[in-house]
């Protein structure tokens, strides 16, 4: 099952992205063009939020199963000296929360704005923030302490 999980936890990783730079490209050009909120641009807010809270469930479980982590909390004084198991023990999974309950808020709060221009901006700032977040938080292959591949295969 674990394996499982962090390949399919790999994959959707790239489904949060599109998803948000979409978004964020609609809210973008929704507010430059000054434009109607339309049922598309709600679509993909709301499906941006539904994505992102699926793979924190995924991640979640993973974190619960992963054996990095196990070892992680078991051997906490010597785990932070290495970056590795401090990054997936303690980093990646309180920014990805992180940015997870800021695309909730943004997608919360954009939702309920009034007008056209303060939905496209709410959208775009908080999800923006939220990019900038996962982007931290992704255990890139170029990283000198993960090199974790761009597509896990099963």
């Amino acid at each position: 099952m674990y394996s499982t999980l962090l390949v399919f936890h790999s994959l959707i990783r790239w489904l949060v992205l599109v998803f948000i730079l979409y978004s964020i490209y609609r809210a973008f050009v929704g507010l430059v063009n000054d434009r109607a909120f339309s049922k598309t641009d709600n679509a993909f807010r709301h499906w941006t939020a539904t994505v992102a809270h699926i793979q924190l469930m995924i991640g979640i479980i993973l974190y619960t199963k992963s054996p990095l982590v196990k070892y992680f909390w078991k051997e906490k004084e010597s785990s932070f000296q290495n970056l590795e198991l401090t990054f997936y023990g303690l980093i990646h999974i309180i920014l990805m929360l992180t940015a997870i309950v800021v695309v909730t808020i943004g997608s919360a709060k954009a939702k309920r704005q009034q007008t056209n221009k303060k939905k496209f901006k709410t959208m775009l700032v908080w999800f923006s923030i939220a990019l900038i977040i996962i982007f931290i938080a992704i255990p890139w292959p170029f990283l000198p302490f993960s090199g974790r591949p761009y597509f896990r295969i099963f």
